[in-house]
């Protein structure tokens, strides 16, 4: 990522500098036990629709067929939006400071990491900045792979185990690495 403008014109469209107000730390603070008391404490698909529903009740947009286990780490549900029959697996960390949408049959294995937020380096303060992150559909992002702020997943790409997205995947397409790079394109068999 580059370093933060100097100032908000210079900004690209995507990065922006904001500070949370107390109006959002009470409210994430509320979700915070509310995930510790009614979403992480149930694992399992007999209790799936309950964690959707607490998602939804905090705002979430959750299609339907969808999968959140319950180790998944949502920072906000109200900006986290998933078409249908996608899938945050098993420790999952979606830090979603800005909004996180992932298309219809996306998929983001183990342990990987949606980092919607970083601090500017800029400035000795590191004010944090963030941008929203967008997976279409049929993307699979593997596990433990990194995902950074402002990215793009094109539909029906991967991106390999442990691989860290600093730019916009093209669709159909396989990226592995640090930095990722495409390997080749993804063909589906009939």
């Amino acid at each position: 990522m580059t370093d933060a403008p100097d100032t908000q014109a210079d900004a690209p469209a995507r990065l922006y500098v904001d500070a949370l107000s107390r109006r959002d730390k009470a409210r994430r603070f509320v979700w915070q036990i509310a995930r510790a008391l009614f979403f992480a404490p149930f694992p399992g698909r007999i209790f799936k629709r309950w964690r959707i529903a607490i998602l939804r009740l905090f705002g979430a947009r959750i299609g339907t067929g969808c999968r959140v286990d319950a180790s998944c780490k949502v920072w906000w549900p109200a900006h986290l939006q998933m078409g249908d029959y996608a899938c945050l697996a098993d420790g999952v960390d979606c830090y979603n400071v800005a909004p996180i949408t992932l298309g219809d049959h996306a998929t983001v294995s183990q342990r990987a990491f949606l980092c919607a937020a970083s601090h500017a380096t800029d400035q000795l303060t590191r004010p944090l900045i963030f941008a929203p992150i967008t997976i279409a559909a049929h993307a699979w992002i593997c596990a433990e792979a990194f995902v950074g702020p402002g990215i793009s997943v094109g539909e029906g790409a991967v991106l390999g185990a442990r691989g860290v997205a600093t730019r916009d995947l093209d669709p159909w397409t396989i990226y592995a690495g640090n930095p990722a790079r495409a390997l080749k394109p993804r063909q589906i068999r009939p």
